[in-house]
């Protein structure tokens, strides 16, 4: 089965999408004469220039409803048009796992990016925060454009850094000129102590660094507080240690938890809260399927969970 890449812009109505792929498909570099399907799934009050592309094989379909996102629609729209490559601009209102879950097998997203305007992203995160968490999920950059001295960019910065550390931020100007996001990466608590005592309120800023970064707490020793996890099919001498997670609303809390090692599962009960002192080690495991973070009980002491048992990002 042939791939079928795919360039998938995200973002709320009005955000900057229409006249960034209106650029990117003047540009010669990106658009050099490949077949190219752009879906449309919501309609701003700017409006395309097909004239303008560089390549003039770019097909347009609309899809004027959610209900028109099936396999057998899309891998339609794109057999109708024989093309190589599909861009998207997604409807900002839309759930994102719409579309990837029913997107044809062959359609792969090589890259995705949000767009949002800097001056009413803080308000769509109070009143839209599950709209805006499925966005900055799995894009690779948020764009944020009419951006001025009057931006609260630390507090963008740290609502985007709760749901991914990894998505790269960029501002545009309102003369166009574009600069990247330089607020330090500071974590709270100390990754160079010799004993790491993570808070409380900081343990799902952990928990995301150890699961996106493991290997720089390889040999660590950490002093955290959690719940226990226990289940039958667990190696012999172990149990899962974490706590429950909210990235953006109640529908959406995750137990994020680590493999702990090294002491008797017997003499815990099932969500019992304990302070735990560990050292972090890399290993497969069957219960990861793969390689992660282990934790190997130094001590392990019951303790009292604290009055908000969800941890969440801020």
């Amino acid at each position: 089965m042939e791939e079928i890449p795919v360039y998938l812009f995200t973002g709320f109505l009005d955000a900057g999408k229409t006249k960034f792929i209106q650029e990117t498909l003047e540009d010669v570099r990106f658009n050099n004469g490949e077949s190219t399907l752009l879906l449309i799934c919501e309609e701003g009050e700017e409006e395309y220039e097909p004239e303008s592309f560089s390549g003039h094989n770019v097909f347009i379909e609309l899809i004027d409803d959610q209900s028109e996102l099936t396999p057998s629609n899309l891998e339609r729209l794109q057999k109708k048009h024989a093309v190589e490559r599909v861009v998207i601009e997604y409807n900002g209102m839309w759930m994102l796992d719409d579309l990837y879950q029913n997107m044809p097998d062959a359609w792969i997203v090589y890259q995705e990016f949000m767009f949002a305007d800097s001056q009413t992203f803080l308000t769509y995160n109070a009143n839209m925060r599950a709209l805006v968490v499925d966005k900055l999920k799995s894009c690779e950059m948020v764009v944020l454009n009419r951006a001025d001295e009057n931006v609260d960019k630390l507090e963008i910065h740290k609502i985007i850094r709760a749901v991914s550390r990894r998505t790269n931020i960029a501002y545009e100007d309102k003369t166009g000129e574009v600069y990247y996001d330089d607020t330090p990466e500071e974590l709270p608590f100390d990754i160079n102590a010799p004993v790491i005592e993570i808070l409380p309120e900081d343990y799902a800023i952990w928990y995301q660094d150890i699961s996106e970064e493991p290997e720089k707490y390889k040999g660590k020793t950490i002093k955290i507080g959690g719940f226990t996890m226990l289940r039958d099919k667990l190696p012999s001498g172990s149990f899962i240690f974490g706590r429950r997670i909210m990235t953006c609303c109640v529908e959406d809390i995750t137990f994020g938890g680590l493999l702990c090692t090294g002491y008797d599962p017997k003499k815990l009960e099932d969500n019992q809260w304990i302070e735990l002192t560990a050292k972090v080690a890399i290993k497969h495991n069957r219960v990861y399927n793969e390689k992660g973070p282990v934790l190997g009980a130094i001590s392990v002491q019951p303790g009292t969970p604290p009055e908000q048992d969800v941890a969440t990002f801020y």
